[in-house]
């Protein structure tokens, strides 16, 4: 036994494989009307993947020379299968050869479209290679560009260098020139930092005495409200030596009064005594003899009572001056300290209208800001609206994007599903006019052509017997297994086929499937 496997890459990918080959026992005869009989039953099929292995067609024959196989033929073709669609062809014939030219007949079943599905998987892997490639494409294009545009830089550099180099350097008058520019400017550098530290020590003289004009204004400020509190004091102990001097010079105009009643009222009784005196002689007889002078008494008394009413005067108006000039002075200390106040209680009220000024243009320009931070907020969310509302547009235009294009990777799909079952139909057809030109050609007997549905299995009757020839069936690793024969093939034909028919398919889609006619073979019509 012998087996030989050719392994060709191309566009369109072939596998091959073989059911399992088992003995049949005892061997028939090897010629009869119906089957050959043969010491072993196998039978032929092929699968492809397309679109997910870069080999291309793979082409598989196998020699065999058994002692008894009355027919064989040749098989050398592509197979095509796409994920879990696929096709199983077979025929086989039994019989004599007819040498009569006999019409195909043909299933309508094979004019109906394939249903053939696409693995997303498998396409998107394709899609993702074929971008990946192309980007890559393009970085190594866009890199080549780089490296001539960087070769070109690097030259016209290299030349510029020599020019330069070449040239012959011109003295030039320029220098002294900007020399003494230089020099200009350094020393106007010069000045400006001495001015500078002029300044910096200006202004730090200045910040001094701000300071001390600060702490200055602070004390006048304490000193100001000590000020106006003593003044209130003092206001209100001149109040209450005005209102006792009012009471006292009340009881001085009381007492003068008084003292005029008094004066007028002992006057009367002086004088009524008087006149009592005068007009009445009483004739008073005493034991001493002696006689009482009542104008000597009242006479010491009225200088008396005029004593005491002159040092009680005099005292009063004594101590009513004095009073009256210490409240003189005292006035006129807090008056000018009531000057000094009001100075400066003016100049605090400059002070406070200019602050007020700065205060209020300070507010003007706060309530400017906070307007202009409120137009700038608004547009702030404007923009920002604005920006969510593109986005929600953009969002829902990417997702409708997104949808079309699902949309059209799944017409795409679809499309390459049609496009890879027509192909398929076509090679199929190809092969099977190839097939029956040949066999025409030798003068074979007519063949059934029929299509059936199944889950990928290989077709084989285990009750036929197989015909041999030098060329092998294939088996399940894709590649040719050879069958040992047990009689002599004619010349016309190299493959062993069993009596009751012939499949190849894979996956789990249409399947092809000969099957010969179980009578003589013949013209039919």
């Amino acid at each position: 036994m012998s087996c030989h496997s050719v392994r060709t890459c191309g566009p369109r990918n072939f596998s091959s494989c073989s059911a399992v080959l088992h003995p049949l026992g005892n061997a028939k005869p090897p010629c009869s009307p119906r089957v050959a009989g043969v010491g072993y039953e196998g039978c032929f099929s092929t699968r492809s993947l397309g679109c997910s292995n870069s080999c291309g067609p793979r082409m598989a024959h196998g020699n065999c020379l058994p002692p008894r196989c009355p027919y064989s033929y040749q098989s050398l073709g592509p197979g095509y299968d796409y994920c879990d669609s696929g096709y199983r062809c077979g025929f086989q014939r039994s019989g004599p050869c007819c040498p009569n030219i006999t019409p195909v007949i043909c299933n309508e079943a094979l004019l109906q479209p394939l249903c053939l599905e696409i693995d997303p998987t498998a396409q998107a892997a394709k899609c993702q290679e074929k971008n990946d490639l192309q980007c890559l494409n393009s970085k190594f294009a866009g890199f080549i560009d780089k490296v001539r545009y960087m070769e070109q830089r690097n030259m016209m550099m290299k030349t510029k260098l020599e020019f330069l180099q070449e040239r012959k350097c011109c003295k030039s008058n320029m220098e002294p020139m900007l020399n003494e520019y230089i020099c200009n400017l350094k020393k106007e550098l010069e000045c400006l930092e001495y001015e500078k530290a002029q300044l910096q020590a200006e202004m730090n003289n200045w910040t001094d005495v701000l300071e001390g004009n600060k702490k200055k204004f602070e004390e006048e400020c304490h000193r100001r409200t000590s000020a106006e509190n003593e003044y209130v004091a003092l206001k209100k102990e001149v109040d209450c030596v005005f209102m006792d001097k009012a009471e006292k010079e009340a009881k001085v105009q009381t007492l003068q009064k008084d003292f005029s009643f008094f004066k007028s009222l002992f006057g009367e009784e002086i004088c009524e005594l008087q006149c009592c005196i005068s007009d009445t002689c009483v004739t008073v007889q005493m034991d001493n003899s002696r006689g009482l002078n009542m104008d000597h008494a009242l006479q010491e008394f009225r200088h008396r009572y005029e004593d005491i009413a002159c040092r009680s005067r005099a005292e009063v108006e004594s101590w009513c001056q004095c009073q009256f000039q210490e409240l003189q002075t005292t006035v006129a200390k807090h008056c000018d300290n009531l000057r000094c106040a009001k100075e400066e209680l003016n100049e605090m009220t400059i002070t406070v209208h200019r602050l007020e000024g700065e205060l209020s243009n300070a507010r003007a320009q706060r309530c400017k800001l906070e307007e202009e931070v409120a137009a700038a907020e608004e547009r702030g969310e404007m923009a920002v609206k604005d920006a969510r509302c593109k986005l929600a547009e953009l969002e829902e235009a990417l997702h409708k994007a997104k949808q079309d294009m699902a949309c059209q990777v799944r017409e795409y799909q679809e499309l390459t599903a049609v496009k890879l079952a027509l192909d398929l139909e076509m090679c199929t057809y190809k092969k099977l006019l190839e097939g029956e030109e040949c066999r025409l050609g030798e003068g074979e007997c007519a063949v059934n052509i029929s299509v059936q549905r199944s889950q990928g299995a290989v077709v084989c009757d285990t009750d036929s017997h197989p015909v041999c020839g030098p060329r092998g069936a294939c088996g399940p690793s894709g590649r040719i297994a050879t069958m040992p024969c047990v009689s002599p093939c004619p010349p016309c034909g190299d493959l062993c086929l069993p009596p009751q028919g012939f499949s190849c398919g894979s996956g789990r889609r249409s399947n092809i499937r000969f099957v010969a006619p179980t009578g003589d073979c013949g013209p039919r019509y």
